[in-house]
Formats: structure tokens, C-alpha cells, sequence
């Protein structure tokens, strides 16, 4: 691998409006889809908004996974940076996706470390109908 990391943006549509407003079981998703990717999980700070939304980081030794929730919009953004090639972020973001019960994801993946950003890959999908853990 020629970079130093690789970067993946998804925006999750359609999502459980009850599961983006339940900060245990987003830190949950998301810690679980750090461990699931195979990164080591470092440290893990989320936040409950008044009325609605989510926010939370999962810093790994490879770098990050992020999100902010927006419930009233069935919707979340979410981040996954690892560094190196040992750790796919994709198996993550789509983990993630999966749990949160997005309809539909678009995402975009850039490797970082390169000099001038340029996307590498570019999808809109649905998730694979399979089970996370709980």
C-alpha cells in the first residue's frame, strides 16, 4: 500500500429513527464495528442531545470511527480513518450501516497520506440483510 491510510465517508439514509436516539446502542454499533474490522479500540466518548441525536468518537489505534445522528431525519453521517492496510474501514462502515438499519448508504473512500485527495471509490447501496451483534 502506497498511503497512509484510508478514509471512508457514509451517509446513511432511512435509518431506525429509536436506535439514532439511543446512545447505548450507538456506542455499541460502533464500538462493535471497530472490533469487527479488527481494529484495537483505544478510547470511546459519545454524547446524548436534548431532544434528539447522537454524537460519538471511538478512537482506535488506526485512527477513528465517527458519528452524528439526526433521528428526526432517519439519518446519520458517519466517518471510519484507519491507518496502514491491516484494517479495511469498509467492513466497518458497512457494520454500521447494517446495525443501524440504514435502507440506504453512500459512501465515498479516499486515501489519505497521497498528497491531493481524490476519490478512489464511489457507491450508493443498500446494506446485506445480516445480523449484528447485540
Amino acid at each position: 500500500m502506497d498511503t497512509m491510510g484510508r478514509h471512508v465517508i457514509a451517509e446513511l439514509w432511512d435509518c431506525d429513527p429509536a436506535l439514532l436516539n439511543d446512545i447505548e446502542q450507538v456506542e455499541k454499533i460502533m464500538v462493535n464495528a471497530a472490533i469487527e474490522s479488527g481494529a484495537e479500540v483505544r478510547e470511546v466518548v459519545f454524547h446524548k442531545f436534548t431532544p434528539l441525536g447522537v454524537s460519538g468518537v471511538v478512537v482506535i489505534s488506526e485512527s477513528h470511527l465517527t458519528i452524528h445522528s439526526f433521528p428526526e431525519h432517519k439519518y446519520a453521517s458517519i466517518d471510519v480513518y484507519t491507518c496502514g492496510d491491516r484494517i479495511d474501514p469498509k467492513v466497518a462502515s458497512e457494520y454500521i450501516a447494517r446495525g443501524l438499519r440504514a435502507k440506504k448508504q453512500e459512501t465515498v473512500q479516499f486515501a489519505r497520506g497521497m498528497g491531493k485527495l481524490k476519490v478512489e471509490e464511489q457507491s450508493v447501496e443498500a446494506p446485506a440483510e445480516e445480523s449484528v451483534r447485540s
